[in-house]
């Protein structure tokens, strides 16, 4: 069983390294001072009260050799289908690919770019890289959540994270799931990016805006998929409030970083008209 991992920062290095820590056949596809840190040495992950490190194959995806099982995408969205037209070669009808990148609709995008098995997926876990070739794990929470019509294809991905002693969920909804997931990402990402300003300020000072917004993605998903998620919305302005005041989202640091951002994916996605503005000024800013 030949598993791939598709970009090694906080998911797909603690993935990648827990499964070779393991003794599954893993090769992690990297670039740059995090690729040749690997290279050179080991990967390590930083836990709470815990540091560990494990060799593992690494390589630039066009060094990419043979054929893989097992394909698990760790990128950002946008970077998600150059990343599997690139490794067309190394795919087949048989291997089983599965996305944690954010959204709900990767897998969607993945099934039309590919004849391959699909699975859509979601991971729960606060991580980073910390320097080149060291992953930083923060607190407890870890869970991969992965699901399909296709039984056998799920419990092969399940014997993989049960031997790496991952937690894991196959949830009969699997898109619900993901939109449990997503309404607070897209909510907050949105928020803090075109205020700039922490999650804990959003809570604070533009709450009903919150609310608003929340309440459009859970009415999205209810007219898009038939999801009821409308639970989520106080769910998910409870979670604002008992993170820390100061805490931040990737898409607010990657504006204010002048870096390329997952807008289109996790704001132009929902098609309701608070978020649609929201989504037009943030575009200006790009």
């Amino acid at each position: 069983m030949r598993i791939a991992i598709i970009g090694l920062g906080g998911v797909g290095g603690y993935l990648a390294a827990s499964f070779a820590k393991s003794g599954l056949d893993v090769t992690g596809f990297a670039r740059g001072e995090h690729l040749e840190a690997i290279k050179k040495s080991v990967i390590t992950i930083k836990e709470d009260e815990k540091e560990w490190n494990t060799s593992l194959h690494v390589k630039n995806l066009d060094e990419a050799e043979g054929y893989f099982d097992v394909v698990m995408f760790c990128v950002k969205s946008y970077d998600l289908l150059s990343s599997c037209k690139a490794l067309q070669n190394h795919i087949n009808a048989n291997s089983i690919l599965i996305s944690f990148s954010n959204g709900v609709n990767n897998g969607d995008m993945l099934r039309k770019s590919c004849d391959s098995r699909v699975l859509d997926a979601c991971i729960y876990i606060l991580s980073h890289i910390e320097s080149p070739g060291v992953i930083r794990k923060k607190g407890k929470v870890f869970a991969a959540l992965f699901g399909d019509d296709d039984i056998q294809a799920v419990q092969t991905v399940a014997e993989l994270f049960e031997k790496a002693k991952l937690r894991y969920k196959t949830p009969d909804n699997i898109k619900e799931a993901l939109y449990k997931k997503y309404i607070f990402i897209a909510a907050f990402a949105t928020l803090t990016s075109y205020y700039d300003v922490s999650i804990g300020e959003i809570y604070e000072k533009h709450y009903d805006e919150a609310k608003k917004l929340l309440s459009e993605i859970a009415e999205f998903a209810k007219e898009t998929q038939d999801i009821d998620i409308f639970d989520e919305v106080q769910k998910s302005l409870d979670t604002a409030k008992k993170v820390p005041y100061d805490s931040s989202t990737s898409m607010s640091l990657d504006f204010k970083n002048g870096k390329k951002t997952e807008l289109a994916n996790l704001s132009g996605y929902v098609q309701k008209p608070f978020m649609q503005n929201l989504y037009n000024e943030l575009k200006k800013r790009g």
